[in-house]
């Protein structure tokens, strides 16, 4: 992996991925043409490359898969988490492996060029991902063009100047746009088994839900269904009133990408209000952020993130009881976290990462309010938390 000076372009490179400090990356590009920015990142998830592609907590990011075999699944209309801005683009190692299995719809490299995302392959994604966990996240932008046409210094330039996500509020870029009745999903709004596609069960006399939508993924609101809940999904910027107005018996705070002071600007007040009220919440990912942004602690931009489906966590504190000290193997997708140290009294930390003791679970004492850092809902990843849903949705009465 070169850096400094521009290595000498191979002669059949058609893709490119030149780094703010000047590193270029030759590769065979993919996908759609044309060049795109973002901080690129690395996933360490074996499986659900289709599901981290379409996770709108992606969004302005470059997601390096360090397994090497990437497309055997292809794609499908099932798998899709959004249909809002995500990934940017995606780097690996080896060419793009053709789709050998029965749901398979569309090639996956067919199905990043129709929704517009830019492919790397031929990269050593090792190298990358090292040089990530050295020195950080960095800036990028990743390019393709099939006659193998780059203009390097204005690519450099473009990735020089991006402002990064730090500061970034991306909630307002991919939240839903109006008020959405999940019950009227097509096809089902429950969760999707092999065979039977997506559940129904949604019913007026079930625990009513307000999710608001940071960025969320679909499979969050379908296991919210299969906990027992009926759902109503209403956008980031929704005021007090307006979530009031729905009678909810809780609010969920969706994943999102960007930064969570920064999207907090908006999103905490409301959030603090809810407390006030005692509103039972859950938060998770960027949702988890802000609960603890409302509840008077800090959040920090990490250095490397974590991202993938093998991520151990440890329950901790009181509120688990029995089942404290267990260890859950998680789906995680966040490059900002809360300060741990930064909790104040009356904020017990739940759950803590194995891999770097950061915080990834809070819970508000004295009230029926509760964040993790991780995605339960497994999309992709295992299925050890699907119990937190069950907590939520069971404690409305």
């Amino acid at each position: 992996m070169a850096s400094a000076s521009t290595p000498a372009q191979p002669k059949d490179a058609t893709g490119v991925i030149v780094l703010a400090d000047g590193t270029v990356v030759w590769g065979m590009g993919f996908g759609a043409s044309g060049s795109a920015v973002g901080e690129v990142c690395f996933n360490t998830a074996m499986t659900g490359y289709q599901e981290v592609m379409t996770d709108p907590s992606y969004a302005a990011q470059i997601v390096t898969f360090t397994f090497p075999h990437i497309g055997n699944v292809g794609t499908n209309g099932e798998d899709l988490e959004s249909r809002v801005e995500s990934a940017v683009g995606c780097i690996v190692r080896e060419a793009v492996t053709p789709a050998s299995n029965f749901r398979s719809e569309q090639e996956f490299t067919s199905w990043m060029e129709a929704n517009g995302k830019i492919g790397l392959s031929g990269v050593d994604t090792r190298a990358l991902t090292r040089r990530i966990r050295l020195s950080g996240a960095p800036n990028a932008v990743i390019a393709h063009d099939a006659d193998g046409n780059f203009d390097i210094p204005a690519l450099l330039k473009q990735a020089q100047e991006w402002s990064g996500l730090e500061g970034l509020d991306l909630a307002e870029t991919v939240t839903r746009e109006a008020l959405e009745d999940w019950a009227q999903m097509p096809g089902g709004a429950g969760a999707w088994t092999l065979g039977e596609g997506y559940a129904e069960g949604e019913s007026a006399d079930r625990p009513h839900v307000v999710a608001i939508d940071y960025g969320a993924k679909d499979n969050i609101f379908r296991n919210l269904v299969k906990a027992g809940a009926r759902v109503t999904v209403v956008p980031a910027q929704t005021s007090l009133e307006d979530i009031l107005s729905h009678n909810p018996d809780g609010v969920f705070l969706s994943n999102g990408p960007g930064d969570p002071a920064a999207t907090g600007e908006y999103a905490v007040p409301v959030i603090k209000a809810l407390l006030d009220q005692d509103m039972p919440l859950f938060g998770i990912c960027l949702g988890h952020q802000m609960l603890a942004l409302a509840a008077g602690a800090k959040t920090t931009k990490m250095h490397q993130g974590h991202r993938g489906a093998n991520h151990p966590v440890q329950r901790v504190g009181d509120t688990w009881q029995t089942s404290r000290d267990l260890v859950e193997i998680t789906s995680m997708n966040h490059g900002f976290a809360v300060d741990g140290e930064s909790l104040p009294e009356g904020v017990e930390q739940t759950h803590v990462s194995l891999f770097d003791g950061s915080n990834c679970g809070i819970a508000i004492k004295g009230k029926n309010a509760f964040g993790v850092q991780y995605h339960p809902e497994a999309s992709p990843g295992p299925q050890d938390s699907f119990y937190l849903f069950e907590k939520f949705v069971g404690g409305l009465g």
